[in-house]
């Protein structure tokens, strides 16, 4: 029952038409009834008139009304519509009787009985019009409800593909402009599904191009005389082994080819030894010894990545804070910026550069496990800093 759908707008606007067209019929009908009625008067009274003149029945000018004696010409029959002292409508005729103008012969034939004909057929346009404006009302709303379920069938299907499922379409049937919007929605997800899936190949031959290379310079890495130049270059070979291995992870994600494997898991514990294996020091503070059913490689690496990317992007402390199926990283920097929350983490994208290093990757990844694992991954900023809160599925 929103007003402001299309709907009611449809409904309203053929509603309005419908009382526009009664009104203007209507009112033609009462004008062309009134003239016929007032002509067919005007011609009774000029034939009594003339009967008396014939009979030499006249009366003087002076009890005419006075906008009919003002009409009154030598040898020309004049007639008048108007109402008496008692407000009786009453269609008058005279004509001048002599030569002398102070005589006429005059007669008045009552218009009461035509006018409240009128009146009656006045009353049943009226009703007629209320019960067509009866029936149009309902028939303009089914005949809206049509294009409206169409346009809302589209909404939805525009959220699916906002969402992620570029394979959602649309019927886009039919010649008129809603079919029109439809081919263009499917004809947009059709090209942002090309596009995504070429950026997901690229990923993925990447990754798989860089691995074999990569194992080759490991190996020789670990071959190199101890020293500072040593040390420097197998640093860089262990970031360049990170990215890879989570490119590999972002195309495997990609390809919807992940499943979680389901166990119980103490979610104190698993915070604790997430932040420990990436080096960040972070506090866990646990209401109680809260358990949930899910994947626990895959909740590991979640947290990893959110607990490493508030030490890189963020500033200490950075706290941990579990309860019944809900864990939040917090951090006291300056927040995540706002195109990630408003588009989301992007793969490559930073945000600004005052943020830290990073290849864009981790909340990308995290965001990837969330959904493999049915979790709830949601992003925002506190007065203090960034909060990110992973809500895992109850049961």
């Amino acid at each position: 029952m929103n007003p402001a759908s299309l709907r009611w707008k449809i409904a309203a606007l053929v509603t309005l038409a419908a009382t526009v067209v009664a009104a203007v019929v209507g009112l033609l009908v009462h004008q062309a009834t009134w003239q016929r009625a007032l002509d067919l008067g005007k011609a009774r009274a000029e034939v009594a008139v003339d009967k008396s003149l014939a009979s030499a029945d006249v009366v003087a000018v002076d009890e005419l009304p006075d906008a009919l004696a003002a009409q009154l010409r030598p040898g020309r029959t004049v007639t008048w519509y108007g109402l008496d002292h008692r407000d009786e409508p009453w269609m008058w005729a005279a004509q001048p009787y002599g030569g002398d103008g102070r005589e006429a012969a005059s007669a008045q034939i009552s218009m009461g009985s035509e006018l409240l004909s009128l009146y009656a057929l006045d009353r049943d346009m009226v009703k007629a019009a209320l019960l067509a404006l009866a029936g149009v009302v309902p028939l303009s709303v089914l005949a809206a409800e049509l294009p409206n379920r169409r346009l809302r069938r589209m909404a939805r299907t525009a959220r699916r593909i906002a969402d992620g499922d570029l394979a959602a379409r649309t019927d886009a049937r039919g010649r008129d402009e809603i079919a029109e919007i439809g081919a263009g929605l499917n004809s947009m997800a059709a090209g942002l599904q090309r596009r995504l899936l070429a950026e997901q190949r690229f990923t993925a031959d990447v990754a798989h191009d860089l691995r074999t290379p990569l194992m080759g310079l490991v190996t020789v890495v670990e071959l190199l005389e101890e020293g500072e130049a040593t040390d420097l270059v197998r640093d860089r070979v262990r970031v360049l082994r990170s990215l890879v291995e989570d490119l590999l992870e972002v195309s495997r994600l990609d390809a919807g080819a992940e499943v979680a494997e389901r166990v119980r898991v103490p979610l104190a514990e698993v915070a604790e030894e997430s932040a420990a294996r990436v080096g960040v020091e972070a506090r866990v503070l646990a209401s109680g010894d809260p358990v949930a059913e899910t994947d626990p490689r895959r909740l590991d690496r979640i947290l990893a990545n959110l607990v490493l990317n508030a030490h890189r992007h963020g500033a200490p402390p950075v706290e941990i804070t579990v309860h019944d199926h809900v864990i939040e990283v917090r951090d006291r920097g300056p927040g995540f910026p706002p195109e990630l929350l408003a588009d989301g983490p992007r793969r490559f994208r930073t945000g600004a550069a005052e943020r830290g290093r990073g290849h864009g990757l981790g909340l990308t990844i995290a965001l990837g496990q969330a959904q493999v694992i049915g979790a709830d991954l949601t992003l925002a900023n506190a007065p203090d800093g960034a909060v990110a809160v992973l809500r895992l599925p109850a049961g």
